[in-house]
């Protein structure tokens, strides 16, 4: 059984995920988000939510504790939130970490120049990336509410193969990822469906 924080719980990819983690797995998670209300919706005896901001890192440490995977789905001031969630985990000893990202921060999809628009996702990458934790970044394309599990991942440094890619597709995968010990470990994937 593994314990996963689940940081921005709220987002849509989360709530995807946080169904399939209660369907597929044992995990107990802990949702951290800054307003509770939005998962009024979830009973379980294998939730906890804790409502914060990623920024307070006293608060964020104190989630962090006992847990064995940090799985990142935020959005904002996205590199100084890498940097305090890196900063949380090396003070709690938690190593794994799987942070969500966006296709084309390494203009890896052919014929397009996404610069400026995502330089808060590569920023954020570059600093887990540099960080000594043992995570995976999700680099997913644009995202579809299909009732579906259809994709494939290319690794950092390979052509972007699609452009979209549904949540439940990114929410299985962050599934595997928490579950599997091992997999993809310091990896960045691309994720879209197969064309």
């Amino acid at each position: 059984m593994s314990n996963v924080l689940i940081l921005g719980a709220g987002g849509g990819i989360a709530r995807v995920a946080i169904d399939l983690f209660l369907k597929e797995t044992d995990a107990q998670l802990t949702l951290y988000l800054r307003s509770s209300r939005r998962l009024i919706h979830l009973e379980s005896n294998r939730v906890r939510v804790i409502e914060g901001d990623v920024m307070d890192i006293e608060k964020l440490q104190e989630a962090m504790n006992g847990q064995d995977v940090v799985y990142a789905n935020l959005a904002g001031n996205l590199e100084q939130m890498a940097k305090t969630v890196v900063q949380a985990m090396d003070a709690t000893g938690v190593k794994r970490l799987i942070w969500i990202s966006s296709m084309g921060i390494y203009d890896e999809v052919p014929g397009q120049k996404y610069r400026s628009i995502l330089d808060p996702y590569r920023d954020s990458a570059a600093v887990v990336e540099a960080s000594d934790v043992d995570y995976t970044i999700l680099r997913p394309g644009w995202f579809t509410n299909k009732d579906e599990i259809d994709y494939e991942t290319t690794q950092k440094g390979e052509p972007f193969k699609g452009h979209d890619v549904s949540r439940k597709s990114v929410a299985d995968l962050v599934v595997k990822l928490a579950v599997t010990p091992g997999f993809e470990v310091r990896r960045s994937l691309g994720v879209n469906k197969p064309e």
